[in-house]
């Protein structure tokens, strides 16, 4: 059927698609690795998802790019922001844009998105002003934006407990469609990582979303790497391989060809909201950066992995494929260079400007009333704030830790 295959990346993972098949729409099992656009940037033959690319305009191709190189160049801006002391913690993103800009770009306006701590590129794609996600990390607010206003919900610090929230979601969404109370078929995503998809939460969501015919797509960012742990001991088969034990479809996609990404999570969509159940897709990319700016994964990680999947760039795959097809030439490319410090202005000046109402009000609100317990912690934490050298105990900018 025209489908690249890639080597799975653990020595140690076999994959089952080698032997059972290859699982395509409409039908449950194994799956092959679905690519569009290879690591050259080289157009791949796919009897089954080929025609959304082609479906695609220039335009839309070159808008892929641009919201993909100006997430990397916010994903740096923050990192910076983090270093310089500004922020408490930061969760980069490099290496996965296209993993989010693709699933990103095929949501409706009426679809709804549970996420981890890392979907900037997702957040994007739903309208949110990206200095809004500084909020948390800044330590100053619990969300940071109103999820009612573009259908994306707060970052989940916890691991794989928005696969819970994303599955009753969806079941009210289908309940409300059931009892007439709702005539816009919609859909909800789930995002989470390798790591998480060893959580008892993802295993309670499936087989939640699967009894009740919810309209959820799992997306998993496959990233290799849960932390320090290699994707090669969690997990001895690709991910996508569990759905059938669940009774949905598995489907495996190239994570960093942002092409295969928006065509597979398109007709799992679809799938979704044309009332035929869970989907679960596994985006195979990889973690470029940190786990967080708390990690350094020299520790762990071997420099020629990294260098392999550098190769691979999701960016500069498309950028390949741009200039090769005539689709786009420097005036284009300088443009969105052009665009991207100017968002990290934008997010860096907003940075810099953000107050909160101070630790007092934080530690009033854990109860309804005054508790006891609850006014000494309080004042523990007034004498540590004092501590500081020129310090005002109600500057909510040195909360969590943040100079």
């Amino acid at each position: 059927m025209g489908v690249a295959r890639q080597p799975a990346t653990g020595p140690d993972i076999v994959d089952l698609a080698d032997t059972a098949g290859v699982a395509r729409p409409g039908s449950i099992g194994p799956t092959d690795m679905v690519q569009l656009l290879d690591a050259q940037g080289r157009r791949v033959s796919d009897d089954a998802f080929g025609p959304y690319a082609d479906a695609l305009d220039p335009q839309t191709l070159r808008g892929f790019y641009k919201d993909m190189a100006v997430v990397r160049r916010f994903d740096a801006e923050a990192t910076a922001l983090q270093r310089q002391g500004e922020l408490a913690l930061w969760v980069p993103v490099i290496g996965q844009e296209a993993a989010q800009i693709g699933s990103g770009r095929a949501l409706a306006a009426a679809d709804y998105v549970f996420p981890t701590y890392r979907e900037h590129g997702v957040a994007l794609t739903r309208g949110l002003d990206l200095a809004d996600l500084f909020k948390l990390f800044r330590g100053i607010s619990n969300g940071g934006w109103d999820p009612r206003e573009t259908n994306f919900h707060l970052y989940t610090l916890v691991l794989a407990a928005q696969t819970l929230h994303a599955v009753g979601y969806a079941m009210g969404i289908k309940r409300e469609l059931d009892a007439g109370l709702a005539t816009e078929p919609a859909a909800v995503v789930a995002y989470f990582g390798d790591g998480s998809s060893s959580e008892g939460d993802v295993h309670e969501s499936m087989v939640f979303a699967t009894s009740f015919n919810a309209p959820v797509v799992f997306f998993c960012q496959n990233n290799e790497w849960a932390i320090s742990v290699p994707f090669s001991v969690q997990s001895k088969v690709p991910l996508a391989n569990r759905a059938a034990g669940y009774g949905m479809p598995g489907i495996r996609v190239d994570g960093n060809d942002v092409l295969a990404v928006h065509a597979v999570t398109q007709w799992a969509l679809e799938h979704a909201r044309a009332g035929k159940g869970p989907v679960l897709i596994e985006a195979a990319t990889y973690r470029l950066g940190a786990h967080t700016t708390a990690d350094d994964p020299t520790k762990y990680r071997p420099s020629a992995e990294e260098a392999a999947w550098r190769a691979r760039d999701p960016l500069l795959r498309l950028e390949t494929y741009l200039r090769t097809e005539g689709l786009a030439d420097d005036a284009f490319f300088r443009q969105v260079k052009d665009d991207g410090d100017a968002l990290a202005a934008h997010v860096r000046s907003a940075a810099l400007a953000l107050t909160g109402e101070g630790f007092e009000r934080r530690f009033a609100t854990v109860y309804a009333e005054a508790h006891p317990l609850v006014a000494e912690e309080a004042a523990w934490f007034a004498q540590y704030a004092a501590s500081f050298e020129d310090a005002d105990p109600s500057d909510s900018t040195r909360e969590g830790g943040v100079a």
